[in-house]
């Protein structure tokens, strides 16, 4: 009869002092961790407090809480711009908005400008471009209005539709060119062309220089060195961005507000100055 051969399992045992180490290295990451989190939420201390309501002595449901900027951030960047003057720029896909509702952000902060788009490209004039326009004005809110910039069509044409669509009065904000996307199938060198024949003809005709709109990088990449002329209102909603540069004269710091009178979330501007100053760049 054959005998079973029996076999002991043998198990590596890691060396002491690595396990130690590993130990001591996950120990480390996690108190780490949690340093950043508190860190994180002490520097945003007053920006929860608000979002979450404790200021207002109620509680908020869900659906409130939600109705308030869905950002911790732009609570604080608000904080962080006291004494600079707080718009919103609005198109047709705010829908109908009722402005007379239009008065107060997030409670507390006066909407004393808007910028409303007028034109797209060679063709397109916004469904909403008209009520906004007088709406804004019959509720003394300073206006102005933008034109969206299509890289790919004559820049002449697109400054002719946003001339024929666009009557600017005493008091209201310079034009303003919105340019996000680069060309296809032509040079760089074409899109700054068009971007300055456009530029030049609305110039004219207002006799008042444009305001160029752009993303960040959009505008460091392309836009600071050769358009540094113009006045700039940039985009950017990053988390590490809390305060406006100097050479900025608009920043659109989210696209996730609510407010009072708009039923979709709207997108808020820290102009770089006070209200006087602001009524000094105006049409006269």
């Amino acid at each position: 009869m054959a005998r079973k051969t029996s076999y002991r399992k043998t198990y590596s045992r890691k060396p002491a002092g690595r396990s130690f180490l590993s130990r001591l290295f996950r120990g480390l990451l996690l108190i780490l961790f949690s340093l950043l989190f508190i860190g994180i939420v002490y520097h945003y201390r007053k920006g929860l407090a608000y979002y979450l309501g404790f200021k207002s002595e109620k509680v908020l449901d869900e659906d409130a809480v939600d109705k308030h900027l869905s950002d911790v951030r732009n609570i604080r960047v608000l904080e962080n711009h006291k004494g600079k003057v707080i718009g919103i720029d609005v198109s047709e896909f705010q829908g109908k908005v009722d402005w007379e509702e239009v008065e107060i952000l997030d409670e507390k902060y006066p909407v004393q400008f808007v910028f409303i788009r007028a034109t797209a490209g060679n063709d397109r004039v916004d469904r909403q471009f008209k009520r906004n326009w007088e709406g804004a004005k019959e509720n003394k809110i300073m206006r102005g209005a933008y034109h969206y910039y299509r890289p790919n069509e004559n820049s002449i044409e697109q400054a002719d539709l946003f001339i024929k669509t666009v009557k600017l009065q005493k008091g209201d904000l310079p034009p303003v060119l919105d340019i996000e996307k680069l060309p296809k199938n032509q040079p760089l060198d074409s899109l700054k062309k068009g971007l300055k024949r456009w530029l030049n003809k609305v110039e004219k005709h207002y006799q008042v220089r444009p305001i160029i709109y752009s993303g960040e990088r959009y505008y460091a990449d392309f836009l600071k060195e050769e358009f540094g002329d113009y006045l700039f209102w940039i985009a950017n909603y990053n988390f590490y961005r809390e305060k406006i540069e100097d050479d900025w004269l608009f920043w659109q710091f989210t696209e996730k507000a609510s407010l009072p009178g708009i039923k979709h979330r709207v997108d808020v501007n820290i102009y770089n100055g006070d209200l006087e100053q602001l009524h000094f760049i105006t049409v006269e």
